[in-house]
């Protein structure tokens, strides 16, 4: 699988790599001297499988075309938290990619930025968006504005507009939501913000990938502790929880890019009360 994986400024690999090679660069979970101690990364497809089965993307794979991903975001995508910035989600989602997508050519381009709201990611999307030609856009978004208690109105009108946007380009969308943290669950309007995203991902025709609901799961289902997946800024996830997350991301979208369109699709979600 050939994968050109690139932060903000600075092209990280762009040459053909190996399964094996890519994970050289890239140790999966599991690797390393805390190995041992380290969790399973467990599959939820009842959370994970989208809705959508990613058309721009299933037809390009069809094809055998190049596939460009563009992951959007802040801190979290940029990979605020992580001990290398091999270790950031998007990074992750490319090597699991390669091993469930293989002899097939994507590209994924990582434009977080820390600290940043839907404000500033909608002002830089036709250098960071726009101008890579994403055929799928990965929009992390929501925690910023809840921890800086911006309106939940304000920011249903910026996801509308944003998910207009990258419609507007041909591009399949995936929204995820907050992560599952302390700081964003001592949040008032935590809940109202996670309904919201979903509404407006339902009404964008965009995909959700529900990044809160699965580290609860984590957490609730799991019995794990926030220190297992979440650095002690109580926020940001560590190696663990970014490729864990990314693994869960690449092998929905590799299901919804390769599943037959006949099939029908996940059942939605109960509705959720959004102010």
């Amino acid at each position: 699988m050939s994968f050109r994986l690139r932060l903000r400024g600075a092209v990280r690999f762009a040459f053909p790599l190996s399964i094996l090679a890519l994970a050289a660069v890239l140790p999966p979970i599991g690797s390393g001297p805390a190995a041992a101690a380290e969790p399973a990364c467990r599959a939820q497809p009842a959370l994970t499988r989208l809705s959508d089965r990613l058309p721009r993307v299933a037809a390009r794979l069809a094809r055998h075309e190049p596939v460009t991903i563009v992951a959007l975001g802040s801190s979290s995508t940029a990979g605020a938290g992580a001990s290398s910035p091999a270790a950031a989600y998007p990074q992750r989602f490319a090597a699991r990619l390669a091993e469930t997508l293989p002899g097939e050519t994507v590209r994924v381009v990582n434009q977080g930025v820390n600290g940043e709201t839907v404000v500033d990611m909608l002002a830089r999307f036709d250098a960071s968006v726009a101008a890579e030609k994403p055929d799928l856009v990965l929009w992390q978004t929501g925690t910023n504005a809840l921890l800086r208690g911006n309106s939940l109105a304000s920011v249903r009108a910026l996801v509308a507009g944003g998910i207009a946007r990258m419609r507007a380009l041909g591009a399949d969308v995936i929204l995820i939501d907050p992560q599952y943290a302390p700081a964003v669950l001592e949040k008032p309007a935590a809940h109202a913000m996670i309904a919201l995203l979903a509404k407006m991902a339902k009404e964008g025709h965009a995909d959700l990938f529900p990044r809160f609901a699965v580290m609860q799961g984590w957490h609730e289902q799991d019995g794990l502790p926030f220190s297992a997946f979440t650095v002690p800024d109580g926020l940001h996830m560590n190696d663990w929880g970014y490729g864990c997350f990314g693994r869960l991301l690449a092998d929905a979208v590799t299901e919804a890019a390769t599943r037959r369109a006949t099939l029908a699709a996940a059942p939605e979600a109960t509705d959720l009360r959004v102010p």
